[in-house]
């Protein structure tokens, strides 16, 4: 099995896949006509801006998905200036990698993993 998307939810579909498409600038947006949804693809890995419904809410519940760095600094000033908020670290991991999570302004985790140069 290999993972191929990760789904997002928000409050405001246009609003979230605007500001993913910010906060990821590598990704390439992708419209599929016959369900009207544009995913941002990376190196064949989707996310998925999607509305937040009463099943599913945006915020922490749990789940954290990590994107491995080259640097972490400066990965974390763009999100930072993007509005992202410091949720919990950095702190020193394995591999002399150091992590650390971002809230995004639904109320979502972004994980980083990777060095800091």
């Amino acid at each position: 099995m290999i993972p191929v998307a990760v789904l997002i939810h928000v409050p405001d579909v246009t609003e979230g896949l605007t500001w993913y498409q910010k906060a990821f600038p590598e990704a390439t947006p992708v419209y599929y006509p016959e369900s009207d949804f544009t995913v941002l693809e990376l190196s064949g890995f989707c996310l998925e801006i999607v509305q937040a419904d009463e099943k599913v809410t945006a915020g922490k519940k749990g789940t954290v998905v990590y994107w491995l760095v080259e640097c972490l600094s400066d990965r974390l000033a763009h999100f930072e200036q993007l509005g992202a908020t410091l949720y919990r670290g950095p702190m020193k991991i394995e591999h002399g990698l150091t992590m650390c999570q971002l809230e995004d302004p639904f109320g979502n985790l972004i994980g980083l993993r990777g060095q800091v140069i």
